[in-house]
């Protein structure tokens, strides 16, 4: 009987951690979840600029950027005052990258989703935590 449980514990170890491995070797950089909350466009800048040039471009993937509380303005199609910004966002998302409306702050400032930019998602429960609880994923705030 102990044999057997060792023999049930080696297997489950191992695989476990063929899983692991088969994971991280589809993607052995994993990704970044950018949390940006300010519309303040030098820091938001630097936020779209790093998780495109530094992050996405260097093979990290997935690459996300959630606007939420005021990163919402950002992707307003009436703000052409931002159009420097939106261009960032539209590049970024072209080359592979995601760019998140959190919803409840869309809702709460009166937007829709077809006042966005396009190429823009609308944020859930399941799309922002299948990439804010990915292990191979990291989160950073703007």
């Amino acid at each position: 009987m102990k044999n057997l449980n060792f023999i049930i514990k080696v297997m489950a170890f191992t695989l476990i951690t063929s899983v692991i491995t088969a994971t991280h070797a589809a993607n052995p950089k994993g990704g970044l979840f950018v949390n940006l909350t300010t519309d303040n466009t030098r820091a938001a800048t630097k936020a779209i600029m790093f998780a495109h040039q530094k992050v996405l471009k260097r093979g990290y993937k997935p690459v996300a950027i959630w606007l939420n509380v005021r990163g919402i303005y950002l992707i307003d199609k009436e703000r052409v005052s931002l159009s420097r910004i939106q261009d960032l966002l539209k590049a970024f998302i072209k080359d592979g990258g995601m760019v998140i409306a959190c919803s409840a702050c869309s809702k709460a400032n009166g937007f829709k989703h077809a006042d966005f930019i396009d190429g823009v998602k609308m944020g859930n429960i399941e799309l922002v935590s299948s990439l804010l609880f990915n292990p191979m994923v990291k989160t950073l705030s703007w």
